[in-house]
C-alpha cells in the first residue's frame, strides 16, 4: 500500500510552485489528474518553444519532474461543454490545484465556493503570487520578484548588493508550503468531515528564509544587505584546479579543526577577532589555491570538519551519495530517457511508486473520460479540447 492510496488530486497548475504537491502525491501513490488548458499548452509554446518532432516533444514534456505520475486530460475548463467534465470529477476529488491569479478559476466557474458547493470534503488550494487577500493581491509575479517582496533577496546573495540565484527558491518553497498546507488540510477534514480552501502565497513562503536573521536582530529595521565581509564561520574556496570549495565550520570546534587541518592552527584563536579576517581570508584564498580541490577534501573529511565540493547540476546527480539515496531517477521513455530528481523523503513502510513519465497533452482523454462515462467523440465535436471558446481569461 502506498502512503497516499486512494487520494484524488486535480491539477489545475501550470508552473513549479503549483505542480509541487502534485507531484509528491503522484510518487506517494495519488492519483493525480492532470487538467491541461490548450490555451495554456499554447503560451508555454510561445515562451519556451516545441520538440522538433514526436520524439524530441516526448523528452521536453517528460524532462520536468514535477509533472511525473500524472495522467493529462486535455480540457478547455472555459469551455461551456467541460463544465459537467469537471464537475464529475470534482465529485470524487480529494484535492484541486490551481495557480492562476485570484479571480481567474471563479469566472470560469470553478471558485471555491462552486466547487465546495458540489464536494464539501474538497480540499481547494490555490497558490499565487501575493495570495488571495491584502492590498497586493491579484499582482502577478514570479519567483525573483517573491523574493523581492519577501525581503529575502537583501540577504541571497551575501554582498551589499542584491544578485538573483540561479534557483527557483521561492517556486520551491511555495510549493513546499502548499504541500505542508494541504496534508494539514487533510487531516483536519478527518476531523471535521469538510474541505476547505488554501490559500499559499510565494512571497509569504519565501518569508521564513529571514527567520535566522530576524532571530539574531534586536531590530528587525537594522537587518540590511550583507555586508560581504568573509567571517570565520566557513566559506567558498577556489583551489588550484580551478574547482571550488565550501566550508561551514563555524562552531569553534570545527573551526578549530579546520585551523588544524590547513596547517594554521594560530587562526583558531582568532575567530572573533573582526580586524584580523580580511588578512585571514586573503592567506587562507592563496592557501586553498596552491593545491587541488581533491587534496583539500581529503585532509578535511580526515580531520572530520564540514566541506564539501561545490557541484553542478550533472556532478551531483551522479554523486555516489545521491546515487544511493534515490535521488537521481532516469526515467525510460519510448524516445529515451530523461534524468530527474528522487522523491526528497524517504517513508520506511511507504516507498514511492514506479514513476511514470508526464505523456503528451491529452494522452489520458479517452480513458479518463470513458471512466467518467462521457462521450469523446461528442465533446471533441463540441470543441472542448480547444481553446477557441469559452469564457475564461
Amino acid at each position: 500500500m502506498t502512503a497516499l492510496d486512494g487520494l484524488t488530486v486535480l491539477d489545475f497548475s501550470r508552473f513549479l510552485p503549483g505542480a509541487y504537491f502534485g507531484w509528491l502525491a503522484g510518487d506517494m501513490g495519488a492519483e493525480v489528474i492532470r487538467i491541461e488548458h490548450p490555451r495554456e499548452l499554447a503560451k508555454a509554446a510561445a515562451m519556451f518553444g516545441t520538440g522538433e518532432n514526436e520524439d524530441a516533444e516526448i523528452l521536453r514534456r517528460a524532462r520536468p519532474t514535477y509533472n511525473r505520475n500524472k495522467r493529462s486530460l486535455l480540457l478547455n475548463p472555459g469551455h461551456p461543454e467541460a463544465a459537467p467534465v469537471l464537475h464529475a470529477l470534482v465529485e470524487r476529488a480529494d484535492v484541486l490545484l490551481e495557480d492562476y491569479r485570484p479571480g481567474v478559476m471563479a469566472a470560469m466557474g470553478l471558485g471555491y465556493d462552486a466547487l465546495s458547493a458540489i464536494n464539501p470534503r474538497l480540499i481547494y488550494c490555490s497558490v499565487s503570487f501575493t495570495g488571495q487577500t491584502g492590498p497586493l493581491a491579484g499582482r502577478a509575479g514570479h519567483d525573483p520578484a517573491a523574493l523581492a517582496l519577501s525581503g529575502a533577496l537583501s540577504r541571497l546573495g551575501g554582498t551589499p548588493e542584491p544578485t538573483l540565484p540561479g534557483a527557483q527558491v521561492a517556486d520551491v518553497l511555495a510549493g513546499a508550503h502548499a504541500s505542508i498546507a494541504v496534508l494539514a488540510a487533510l487531516q483536519a477534514r478527518s476531523a471535521s468531515g469538510r474541505g476547505q480552501h488554501v490559500d499559499v502565497a510565494m512571497t509569504d513562503a519565501a518569508m521564513p528564509l529571514l527567520m535566522v536573521a530576524l532571530g539574531r536582530a534586536e531590530d528587525p529595521a537594522a537587518i540590511g544587505f550583507p555586508d560581504g565581509a568573509w567571517h570565520p564561520k566557513g566559506g567558498l574556496w577556489r583551489c588550484g584546479d580551478g574547482a571550488w570549495l565550501c566550508t561551514t565550520d563555524m562552531e569553534p570546534r570545527y573551526w578549530a579543526r579546520f585551523c588544524e587541518a590547513v596547517g594554521r592552527p594560530d587562526y583558531a584563536a582568532r575567530q572573533f577577532d573582526i580586524a584580523a579576517h580580511p588578512a585571514m581570508r586573503e592567506d587562507l584564498a592563496a592557501l586553498f589555491a596552491s593545491h587541488p580541490r581533491a587534496h583539500w577534501l581529503g585532509l578535511l573529511e580526515a580531520a572530520d570538519t564540514q566541506a564539501m565540493p561545490v557541484l553542478t547540476a550533472g556532478e551531483a546527480l551522479n554523486h555516489p551519495h545521491a546515487e544511493a539515496r534515490g535521488m537521481h531517477v532516469r526515467l525510460p521513455t519510448s524516445a529515451g530517457s530523461v534524468a530527474q530528481i528522487g522523491t526528497p523523503f524517504h517513508l520506511s513502510a511507504n516507498p514511492p511508486v514506479a514513476h511514470r513519465p508526464a505523456p503528451l497533452p491529452g494522452a489520458d482523454n479517452d480513458t479518463i473520460l470513458a471512466e467518467l462515462g462521457f462521450d469523446v467523440a461528442a465533446l471533441e465535436a463540441a470543441g472542448v479540447f480547444s481553446s477557441r471558446q469559452g469564457a475564461d481569461r
